[in-house]
């Protein structure tokens, strides 16, 4: 490079969120030190916090990285672009970019691939751009580089900017481009299983590694998660949390290393997993490079291995550290959403009730997804429960809002509608009454905005009909499929009337409900679609319902919970209830927390189903169905665990219920890694359905298989 182009000193590691300073050993001084208060970035001082990481990374950097901010899409950028650009720096920084390369700006690859990043958000790779560099020996030249450009987020989540990354080798550029891809999917990660499942993948592609890992604290102690080459993983694996393992706080594992020290460390060879080796695969590592994770919230750890002897060029080490600092700020992102998350749905659950009846004549289900990103208390209840007549009091309803008064105020509507309920169960006289509980909350709360809207009914099963009323709630829909009929949906007439709160006096609708009819409640969420007709989500609802396998109400909760196709800001609230036929058989069995607990339970599964005469074949589905499930259960939740099982004429209905958090494994074996999508594939593929519950306390899997209709004549006498 020509004298005249200027040096930045060489970054190290910086603070992210850190103020500015403005002595000559800073990272990226004599960038901060431009009169950046005069051009669109504004003073550094003023910076957003998102931004401001990413401008710590762009100058901490030694790979070619850039950053173009605004409308004008203004340039900063560091040492290793400033000698890209050669005499175009110093001139370059705070300048627009068209200014800056008006010569090749309308070119094709040129400023309108800048334009699309910014404008739509779309990362770009481009492998090969013909750039005028100048070079030590005559004028400019062209010169063949990669690129890459990400779109940069502020803290509201709004595009200011696009991020570039360019180099010149091609092995190494590959890499270094990749960075941009790795940004834009760290961007989409809400959780740290996100982050994990991201990282992974792009690490061991990116390095062409043998043997990726991921280490974050978990209160004084850590847990990690790994991946190495060949592993066999599909599609369904995806839909399972990543297999932490947990380690001491004093492990000696050479990931914790760095996590503790927040020092990097590089073994070029010398077999340094053999001491801690968890199994085969970490004993054959020669080589590996750990580095720490830049975050002031998470501590943490991203190493990379191979098999053979590995000399750490200074780009690789550069490009591990930039990965370091991108997966640190999206585990940092990562843990805040987690404790908001957890914090919001835990108060939204523990207003739900735990356990809903359990009947003879009457099967009863109900499925919560929450809206939104999931990060706040919505307002969407349900309800069941016996009334003194010995009826079913039924209940669905939405407080409108996402937020913790939504959900106290929730809980204020459903506990006085059950008190109400059990004082005189008619279904108008309950509204009737809630609606002046609501008025008085809003007159309370000096608020007219207060909108609640709830459908109430009370299922006679002796009397084979359901009287319902609603106030300003969609009408319920009920599947009827009386025996030796083909199933068919259709919604109930009954007038909504206004919401709570507004002089609400509604009409009550009493429909006949037999054997073989399924009543399904469900909240606005489930039908509604922004930029779609309301009728076509309510005639999607019914049609998926008609199709659905069995009237059984936990599958009709997951069939309706995703019947109308596309995206939905709103919580998700249904309430099945299916009027069986004849009554159904039930067991259940506590698994302990123990490693012969699969086996335990495949054997106790067996005897029951056998007992019950179920079909040989069901019962060989239903035993490795549950086999995987109740693993999962242990190695993912680390808690003991409780396995349910249904037996009705048209249906096998088993679920596994654990009490723990997803993520946190008391004991993992790596030979279960391989076998854990294949394990989930084989659910699919023997089960007729099958689908998770998130519960107040946990989580439940279930699935559903049918009995063949030849033996359902047996299964109807035994039954009965």
């Amino acid at each position: 490079m020509p004298g005249t182009v200027g040096r930045i000193p060489t970054p190290s590691a910086p603070t992210p969120g850190a103020a500015p300073q403005r002595g000559p050993a800073t990272p990226g001084a004599a960038v901060l030190a431009h009169p950046w208060a005069a051009t669109p970035l504004g003073a550094p001082e003023g910076w957003d916090p998102a931004v401001r990481a990413v401008i710590d990374l762009v100058l901490a950097s030694p790979v070619p990285m850039a950053l173009l901010y605004g409308e004008d899409l203004v340039l900063l950028y560091n040492d290793g672009y400033a000698e890209l650009i050669g005499s175009r720096h110093p001139d370059a920084l705070g300048r627009p970019a068209a200014e800056v390369y008006a010569d090749v700006w309308h070119e094709t690859g040129g400023g309108e691939v800048l334009e699309r990043a910014y404008r739509r958000g779309e990362p770009f790779l481009e492998r090969e751009a013909v750039l005028p560099v100048d070079r030590h020996r005559g004028g400019a030249e062209p010169a063949v580089f990669t690129r890459g450009y990400s779109p940069v987020r502020d803290s509201s989540g709004r595009i200011v900017g696009v991020l570039t990354v360019a180099a010149q080798t091609t092995q190494v550029t590959q890499q270094l481009q990749s960075l941009s891809d790795f940004a834009a999917a760290l961007s989409g990660t809400l959780t740290l299983d996100d982050v994990a499942r991201v990282t992974l993948r792009f690490c061991l592609q990116a390095f062409d590694a043998d043997r990726v890992a991921f280490l974050v604290d978990e209160g004084p102690a850590w847990r990690m998660v790994r991946r190495v080459r060949g592993e066999l993983l599909d599609e369904a694996d995806e839909r399972l949390p990543p297999l932490w393992r947990r380690l001491p706080a004093d492990s000696a594992v050479p990931t914790v290393v760095p996590a503790r020290s927040g020092v990097p460390s590089f073994v070029t060879d010398g077999y340094p997993l053999r001491e801690t080796a968890a199994d085969r695969h970490d004993q054959k590592i020669r080589a590996l490079a750990s580095l720490p994770l830049r975050s002031t919230v998470v501590r943490g750890a991203l190493s990379v291995g191979y098999q053979a002897k590995h000399p750490w060029s200074p780009a690789e080490r550069a490009l591990l550290a930039a990965s370091g600092e991108l997966v640190g700020q999206a585990a940092e992102r990562a843990r805040r959403f987690e404790t908001q998350h957890g914090t919001a749905q835990l108060l939204q659950r523990s207003m739900l009730p735990e356990r809903l009846p359990d009947l003879p004549r009457l099967r009863i289900a109900a499925r919560y997804d929450p809206g939104v990103d999931g990060n706040a208390a919505g307002g969407d209840f349900y309800d069941a429960f016996v009334l003194p007549t010995g009826a079913l009091g039924v209940v669905l309803g939405d407080v409108a809002g996402h937020d913790v008064q939504a959900a106290a105020r929730m809980g204020q509507v459903r506990a006085a509608l059950r008190a109400l309920a059990l004082a005189d169960p008619r279904p108008d006289a309950v509204l009737a009454g809630l609606d002046r509980l609501v008025a008085s909350l809003g007159v309370e709360g000096g608020t007219q905005e207060l909108f609640v809207t709830v459908v109430f009914g009370v299922i006679e099963a002796d009397r084979e009909r359901v009287t319902l009323a609603s106030a300003g709630h969609p009408a319920p829909l009920i599947r009827r499929c009386p025996p030796g009929t083909e199933p068919a949906a259709e919604y109930v007439e009954l007038l909504p009337g206004p919401p709570l709160g507004l002089d609400c006096r509604p009409r009550t609708t009493t429909v006949p409900f037999r054997p073989g009819d399924t009543l399904l409640l469900y909240s606005d969420g489930v039908v509604e679609r922004r930029w779609q007709d309301l009728a076509a989500g309510l005639a999607g609802l019914a049609t998926a319902v008609t199709a659905a396998g069995s009237g059984d109400p936990r599958a009709l909760c997951a069939v309706a919970s995703a019947a109308v196709p596309g995206a939905t800001e709103d919580d998700v609230a249904v309430l099945a209830v299916e009027h069986a036929v004849k009554p159904s058989r039930s067991a259940s069995m506590e698994v302990p927390a123990e490693p012969t607990a699969p086996s335990r339970v495949r054997h106790w599964l067996t005897a029951q189903l056998t007992d019950w005469q179920v079909p040989e074949g069901v019962v060989g589905a239903a035993v490795l169905c549950t086999s995987e499930l109740t693993t999962n259960a242990l190695l993912h939740a680390g808690t003991a665990a409780r396995v349910e099982i249904d037996l009705s004429a048209e249906r096998l209905l088993v679920s596994v219920a654990d009490s723990g958090t997803r993520g946190q494994v008391t004991r993992a074996r790596t030979d279960t890694l391989s076998s854990r999508g294949r394990g989930l594939g084989l659910i699919e593929e023997l089960s007729d359905a099958w689908g998770t519950d998130p519960t107040v306390r946990g989580s439940t899997v279930w699935f559903e298989i049918l009995v063949p209709p030849a033996e359902r004549r047996v299964g109807d006498d035994r039954a009965g």
